[in-house]
């Protein structure tokens, strides 16, 4: 057997943890997301704090397992198939943008911005579920590109 062919699987085996682990991840920032608009109407109570600072640090390590992690594979080279390549790179404009909306948000909702204004949350979260909503859309596509 080749080091080629025996890269390939140990590749895929990279990929598919890779693809797990984005969509545990996926899974706990709605269960999150949802808590938190369960809790209306805002109040600025200790729970929402809680619950959204809670929300904003596993939403921050989610869409950087996929900026950084799935793209990251995708571009670093290791990539040769040119139609997953080009689909990627296609790709990478909006989702940029929502890893942007989600950095923004965190920024805003930080426990530590004197400027946090929960009145603005229930609007501002539902901006956020959009480009959420945007972003496992690609992630869907990106993932199926990578293990297909």
């Amino acid at each position: 057997m080749t080091a080629e062919t025996q890269a390939k699987p140990e590749r895929r085996h990279k990929a598919k943890h890779l693809v797990t682990e984005l969509q545990r991840e996926r899974h706990e920032v709605w269960a999150l997301y949802c808590q938190i608009a369960d809790l209306k109407p805002y109040d600025g109570n200790t729970d929402v704090k809680l619950i959204l600072n809670k929300f904003s640090e596993i939403m921050i390590d989610y869409v950087s397992l996929g900026h950084f992690g799935i793209y990251e594979r995708l571009l670093a080279g290791t990539e040769r198939r040119e139609g997953v390549l080009s689909n990627a790179k296609q790709i990478y404009p909006e989702f940029s943008r929502t890893t942007d909306a989600v950095v923004n948000f965190n920024d805003q909702y930080d426990q530590n911005n004197r400027k946090f204004e929960i009145q603005s949350l229930e609007t501002d979260l539902s901006e956020l579920g959009e480009q959420l909503a945007k972003r496992m859309e690609m992630e869907d596509q990106l993932c199926n590109l990578l293990l297909n």
